[in-house]
């Protein structure tokens, strides 16, 4: 079915009821005690998920990762030894777990002892694997960004709010302590009125020139260039044949954004949390940014953006003129807000960064004050992975829902487009279209190569 004979489908269809409400007393989603393990199926067996999702699942005696996929066969057998010497090393036995091994996706999908797949892979290939999951009958947790273009995840979101999948997305800094205090003390007016939000992310060097490579016959190519056009294959370009040090595609605009999108859907869903348009998204969106002339690295390098709000508040990001972070500007203060020292991983590009802080202020007492039972009370979570368990059993939302990651991952992506065609762009975000701007519109799908892309799902 084509992605617009979908769309109406589920337009005249579908009663979308899975919102995660972003204000809810504390404590109404605790920790609870399984009675039996929720099995999961790994997909993408990549840096972020051996050093991030992997540990994170597997940390908890509530589930039991039973299966791994990837499209590059040694990285597929890594994460099987990983996970059976988790286990191994926890229970003590050998037998604690046969992990099984799949190539393809789909065919782990078919599994129906798989109960919930974490998707891990590269950007590009997000969307798709999650609605078949959705399809399949399969609870979700889906690395960001969640999607490619703005299309593909509206139909993501619509699919899996049909279907009730608890999905979360990996926006892990909503199970972050401070990032919930500082949206819950500007939601409850200690800065005064917002007005300003400022957002500082790391930026991306030019790459080398590379020449063609041999594709090793560990790796499915056509396969990981998924929906994409035909490209050469390159080490530089995919991810590096030993090791798990930070890939090139990040920095390769076929695959996704740049760090507009890599590390911008946090901050954006963190800073829509505490502006209170979680559901919604900016009026208007400018942005001015360099782009690499040579090499094949070709993702954006430094910008700078503004974004206006139908509230009124007008949220600036910048690579490099601002601090790695969220700084939320009010008419009586401002708060700032950032991971600290935290890391997903070690060849995170900010990993040398010790310094900021996890939370600061323009006066310390706006810190100290207390959130009292009658004001605005925030959706606590204590980690990220945990509480999608959690919500799998309770068969209640997470924190981080699929309409939240869509929306943040839109902002990501509409800022890209005004990039690209270096001008303003006016949006609405109802509709999700450009106002009377054909050009941009356009730039909202990416045409996909058959038989890969969302396109060309069967059985929606």
């Amino acid at each position: 079915m084509k992605r617009r004979n979908f769309i109406k489908k589920v337009s005249a269809t579908s009663t979308i009821t899975f919102l995660a409400p972003s204000i809810l007393p504390s404590g109404v989603y605790g920790r609870t005690k399984a009675n039996n393990k929720i099995n999961i199926g790994q997909i993408g067996c990549g840096r972020i998920a051996r050093f991030h999702d992997m540990p994170g699942i597997m940390q908890y005696d509530n589930a039991r990762l039973i299966a791994v996929c990837d499209v590059d066969i040694n990285r597929m057998k890594d994460a099987k030894k990983l996970v059976e010497n988790y286990y191994y090393n926890k229970t003590g036995s050998n037998n604690a777990v046969d992990v099984k091994m799949y190539n393809d996706y789909k065919e782990l999908l078919q599994n129906r002892d798989i109960d919930a797949v974490v998707i891990s892979t590269p950007d590009h290939w997000h969307a798709q694997p999650a609605i078949e999951a959705a399809l399949a009958g399969k609870d979700i947790y889906l690395q960001k960004p969640t999607s490619l273009t703005v299309e593909e995840g509206r139909i993501l979101s619509d699919i899996i709010q049909k279907k009730g999948t608890i999905l979360q997305v990996g926006t892990q800094q909503r199970s972050m302590s401070q990032f919930r205090i500082a949206a819950e003390l500007v939601r409850n007016g200690r800065i005064g009125k917002l007005h300003t939000v400022k957002i500082g992310l790391p930026g991306d060097p030019s790459g080398p020139e590379t020449i063609k490579m041999e594709v090793p016959s560990n790796l499915n190519y056509d396969m990981w260039l998924g929906q994409t056009p035909l490209m050469d294959y390159t080490e530089t370009g995919v991810h590096p044949k030993k090791g798990y040090s930070r890939p090139g595609w990040l920095r390769i605009e076929q695959f996704g954004a740049g760090m507009i999108s890599g590390w911008g859907q946090h901050h954006y869903d963190s800073a829509a949390w505490g502006m209170d348009t979680e559901l919604t998204g900016p009026v208007s969106v400018e942005a001015i940014a360099e782009f690499p002339k040579s090499g094949l690295w070709n993702v954006h390098g430094d910008f700078m953006s503004r974004a206006q709000y139908e509230n009124g508040v007008t949220m600036y990001t910048s690579s490099g003129g601002y601090t790695n972070g969220i700084k939320y500007i009010g008419t009586d203060g401002w708060i700032f807000v950032s991971r600290g020292s935290y890391t997903a991983s070690a060849s995170d590009p900010v990993a040398t960064n010790k310094n900021s802080k996890a939370l600061d202020a323009s006066d310390p007492k706006i810190l100290s004050s207390v959130i009292g039972p009658d004001e605005i009370q925030l959706y606590k979570s204590y980690e990220h992975h945990g509480n999608w368990l959690d919500c799998i059993k309770t068969k209640t939302p997470p924190i981080s829902t699929v309409e939240m990651g869509h929306r943040a991952c839109s902002i990501c992506l509409i800022t890209h487009i005004s990039m690209k065609l270096n001008r303003k762009l006016n949006w609405n975000p109802k509709t999700e279209k450009f106002i009377n701007d054909v050009e941009a519109n356009k730039m909202l799908a990416r045409s996909q190569r058959k038989p890969f892309g969302v396109d060309y799902i069967k059985n929606f």
